[in-house]
Parts: structure tokens; C-alpha cells; sequence
């Protein structure tokens, strides 16, 4: 079995979606949460990263492949996925040197419904 290299995220979730922030008042700790996720996708390197994972073909990318298309380097990129796994918008699993990250379509949806009434 492969080691996680992402964390899914600082707090749990409860079984069900996300409430959408338009239909009922979001108690205190629904708050914190969809805050922290929203805050992660705040950042452009961040959303190119996802969309970067969106597209790819296999549905993950390796670590490595993300440093040409973003210019940055390999500790800026790793710093970027460890905020989005955090959120758990992003997982990653360790292969030998490099780590493998896929998008976490499920909670992608979450947030996008979290914003739509």
C-alpha cells in the first residue's frame, strides 16, 4: 500500500455535501471550513494547478510535471498541493522519489455547490 503524501484536510467533514451559503445561515464550523477552502483557491498558482489536474488525460499528474508549465520551482509547487490537499481538493500518493497527485472532483463539487443557490 502507498504512503498519503497530502493530508485530506484539517477538519472533518460531515457525510453530507456542503450547505450552499445562499440557501441557510452556515453554523460556525461550516463556516470555518468552506472559508479555509475558498482562501486556498485564492492563490493563481493554485487554480492552475487545478486546472492543470483537470485536464490531464490519466486523471494525475507527477510533482515534476508541474514545474515547467508553472515556472516555479519543485519546493514552491509542493507548497502550493499541500495547501489544496490540506483543504482536501487534491490527494497525493508517493511513488519511489515522486508524489502523484489527482483532483478531488467530489469536493470541488462540494464548494461549487456550497456558492450556488
Amino acid at each position: 500500500m502507498s504512503r498519503q503524501a497530502t493530508v485530506r484536510r484539517d477538519t472533518p467533514r460531515s457525510d453530507s455535501c456542503s450547505p450552499s451559503v445562499l440557501s441557510a445561515p452556515l453554523d460556525v464550523d461550516e463556516a470555518a471550513d468552506l472559508a479555509r477552502a475558498f482562501a486556498a483557491l485564492s492563490d493563481p498558482v493554485r487554480l492552475r494547478l487545478l486546472s492543470i489536474l483537470a485536464a490531464a488525460p490519466a486523471g494525475e499528474v507527477c510533482v515534476c510535471d508541474f514545474v515547467g508549465p508553472l515556472d516555479k520551482s519543485q519546493p514552491t509547487v509542493s507548497h502550493h498541493l499541500k495547501r489544496l490537499g490540506e483543504v482536501g481538493l487534491v490527494h497525493g500518493e508517493r511513488r519511489g522519489r515522486w508524489v502523484w497527485y489527482s483532483l478531488d472532483r467530489e469536493r470541488l463539487a462540494e464548494l461549487r455547490s456550497a456558492i450556488d443557490s
